[in-house]
């Protein structure tokens, strides 16, 4: 097995694909809306992958937040709220807000588990600060640590119930990214102190099964390398720091915040101590140089998908769906009625990718 996830051309697997996904032998891959068209294909598609490698508990992940970042769109999927409708909530009832990211997570996984994806990349743990970049913004689940922890783990839980492993995301904190790292390098010169807030929301899920790095530059930490490529950073912050023991996997390997060939790119983050390269854009020839270019996967990360994966539990039913979208719009309604124009606090952006 190589420690890669890799993205797909379409919506269905091509000749091509399958003789290279089936001697790579990826950990897992990725979809996005060029591979979505409805259920019977999406279930269709994911069951080719299964059907492939032999695994039903294979990592097949999406991007699937709510708001702008989202993949399976309606009409054909139900329409689900950005984070920043879960913070707004919790400041007029905390225990409500928490019990509507739940409901409206385990809604989404749900939805999720009904075509076949098993991960979803999902919380964003990300602390809000005044500097924030819109490509964050309402993503994010609020300014204050506890808040951001305490709505991640309602998220988390809500998905383990629709039968869908979370990855709280990013790694170690990109709230303080003032630019976009699909397109550049985002650079934090905030203190080791003052970044202790952007750590402590992961510190609370440390034991979530799954992690994803940010593209960051932390001055604290380390000058040189950006936090997926950083030994340093991996292995002082968010293994011993923040006490993660996850999958620890790469953001998407071809934002524009890295530099040098995509090939080693994966083999540096691997190098560098990620569990997992993440490839999102389903190109053949930038797949084959990374699964020449990367190891076999370690004894160590191998483990770690077999322990997230192996404790997915049965979804519910999906007559439960509509309950559970109702009992979520029933508690935002009360953010509305409570906080007025709150709703819309959060800055907005462009839809991104991981």
């Amino acid at each position: 097995m190589k420690p890669v996830i890799f993205g797909l051309s379409g919506l269905e697997l091509t000749s091509d694909e399958r003789s290279f996904f089936k001697e790579a032998d990826a950990a897992g891959y990725i979809l996005f809306a060029r591979n979505i068209e409805g259920r019977a294909q999406m279930r269709a598609l994911t069951d080719s992958l299964r059907e492939l490698h032999g695994n039903n508990d294979l990592p097949i992940l999406i991007d699937q937040e709510g708001g702008r970042v989202v993949r399976m769109k309606p009409p054909v999927w139900p329409d689900f709220p950005a984070g920043g409708s879960f913070d707004a909530l919790y400041d007029v009832s905390p225990m409500a807000a928490i019990e509507a990211a739940r409901v409206n997570a385990e809604a989404l996984a749900l939805t999720l588990d009904e075509v076949g994806v098993t991960v979803k990349c999902l919380p964003v743990l990300d602390v809000l600060v005044p500097e924030t970049h819109a490509a964050i913004g309402d993503r994010a689940l609020g300014d204050n640590p506890m808040k951001v922890a305490a709505l991640g783990r309602a998220i988390i839980d809500g998905l383990a119930r629709g039968g869908v492993v979370g990855c709280v995301k990013h790694m170690p904190g990109q709230g303080r990214a003032a630019i976009d790292s699909h397109y550049d390098l985002p650079h934090v010169s905030a203190s080791a102190k003052e970044l202790e807030q952007d750590l402590e929301p992961f510190r609370k899920l440390s034991d979530a099964p799954m992690g994803m790095t940010g593209h960051i530059m932390f001055d604290a930490w380390d000058k040189e390398l950006c936090s997926t490529m950083s030994p340093k950073i991996i292995h002082d912050v968010i293994r011993s720091q923040i006490g993660f023991d996850g999958l620890l996997m790469s953001d998407d390997l071809d934002m524009k915040a890295l530099s040098g060939d995509v090939s080693d790119r994966a083999a540096g983050c691997v190098e560098a101590g990620c569990d997992i390269a993440l490839n999102c854009w389903g190109r053949m020839d930038e797949m084959i140089r990374i699964a020449n270019k990367l190891p076999d996967i370690g004894a160590k990360a191998k483990e770690r998908i077999d322990v997230a994966m192996v404790d997915r539990k049965q979804a519910a039913p999906q007559d439960e769906l509509a309950g559970l979208l109702a009992k979520r719009d029933t508690l935002l309604t009360q953010a509305r009625d409570g906080a007025g124009a709150k709703l819309t606090k959060a800055p907005t952006g462009a839809s991104h990718g991981a």
